[in-house]
Order: structure tokens, then C-alpha cells, then sequence
């Protein structure tokens, strides 16, 4: 395979699986040994074992770190802190992208940055949609609602008073209180019953006590 026919094959995407060019005429091992080679001689990026990103000068558009996590997880979607600095509601600086799935937790250091795969059980696994975040580049993402459960789903005592302050939660004016509630009654449980009842006081009146 020349770069050329790998290029016209990835198209614009700079994120893609090597499965990707298995489908051809080319033997398995002729592939993966190409691909070596272009990793090598600085082409390819290799992010773990059978995910690639086209290196820069080469690529086309910069792969966004979101893509790069679906890619490297399936499946998954970005969510917790990742998703609500992009949704505007918490003001730190987030160093990893954070995801969740419903395999083994994970994280991975790659030459496009830190990855973190959380897992949550199949029923907690909705509450994201495919949104083009740069274009081209269509990601699973959760919304709004979705990432803050997730993070108080999977992080230790989140309903505490300390936590939640804090977490400097904003919500946005899109922002839906009543999915939020509805998404948790699906996911069940009175931590984060409790958790969201405190929220609502604190973006209110911001008076709220421990029992």
C-alpha cells in the first residue's frame, strides 16, 4: 500500500482503525507492517495497538481529542469533567479527556495527550448524542444532564456539601433540571438523589446544611 492510497482511503478523517484497511487485497501482516513503517518514519501516530492518527505536517485537519477517545474505546462517549468544561459548567482547566464505557476502566497516555475510560454498568450508558465538535469530526458526547450524573455517579461520597461546592457547578441556560432528574431516576439510587436536591439549593439560595 502506498500513502497515497491510505489517504484515499482514510479520507479526511485523522483518527481511524487499522481494521479500517484490512478489507482490501492486502494481507493482514503486509498492513500492519506498512504501518509500522509509516510510524517509524513520523507519518503515523500510534495511539494503542490498532488505533492511528495521521501526524502533522501530513494531516489534513488536526484530530480533536474527543474523536481520538471514541476511537480508542468503542464503545464509549466523552463525559464527566471533559463534557461539562465543553458545555461551559465548571472552570477548571480539564488535563485528560474523560469517558465512559462499558468495558474495563482505563487510561492511556498517547502522543495526542491522557485519555480516561470510566466504567458504568449498560444500563447507565446513555444520554449522549453524535455531535460534529470540528469540522469533520463527528463525536459521541453527553449531554449536559448526562456528564454531571455520570461524574456524581462514579465519584465516592458526591453527594457531600463539600464536594459539590467544590465542583463550582454553573449551569447553562440550556441546562435541564427536570431531565437531570428524570436521567437519575433511570440510574437509580439515593446518593444521587440527594446530590442533585443539594445542587438545586446551591444554585439558588446556596444555603444548604449536612444532616
Amino acid at each position: 500500500m502506498k500513502w497515497e492510497e491510505l489517504l484515499a482511503i482514510i479520507q479526511s478523517n485523522p483518527v481511524f482503525p487499522s481494521s479500517l484497511l484490512l478489507a482490501g487485497q492486502s494481507s493482514a501482516g503486509d498492513v500492519r507492517r506498512q504501518l509500522d513503517r509509516w510510524v517509524k518514519s513520523g507519518r503515523l501516530l500510534q495511539l494503542r495497538r490498532g488505533t492511528y492518527a495521521v501526524a502533522p505536517p501530513y494531516q489534513k485537519d488536526a484530530p480533536h481529542p474527543f474523536l481520538a477517545a471514541n476511537y480508542l474505546r468503542r464503545p464509549s462517549y466523552v463525559s464527566l469533567q471533559s463534557a461539562l468544561s465543553h458545555h461551559g459548567m465548571i472552570p477548571e482547566f480539564v488535563p485528560a479527556t474523560t469517558s465512559v464505557t462499558t468495558g474495563r476502566p482505563e487510561e492511556l497516555d498517547t502522543p495526542l495527550g491522557r485519555f480516561v475510560f470510566r466504567h458504568v454498568k449498560r444500563t447507565a450508558f446513555f444520554g449522549y448524542t453524535q455531535i460534529e465538535i470540528s469540522r469533520g469530526q463527528a463525536v459521541f458526547l453527553a449531554s449536559p444532564e448526562k456528564a454531571l450524573l455520570d461524574l456524581l455517579y462514579l465519584t465516592p461520597a458526591s453527594n457531600s456539601l463539600a464536594f459539590l461546592e467544590e465542583l463550582r457547578f454553573e449551569p447553562a441556560d440550556h441546562f435541564d433540571w427536570h431531565r437531570l432528574r428524570t436521567h437519575a431516576e433511570r440510574m437509580g439510587g439515593e446518593k444521587l438523589k440527594k446530590a442533585i436536591e443539594r445542587l438545586e439549593r446551591i444554585a439558588g439560595t446556596e444555603n444548604d446544611e449536612e444532616p
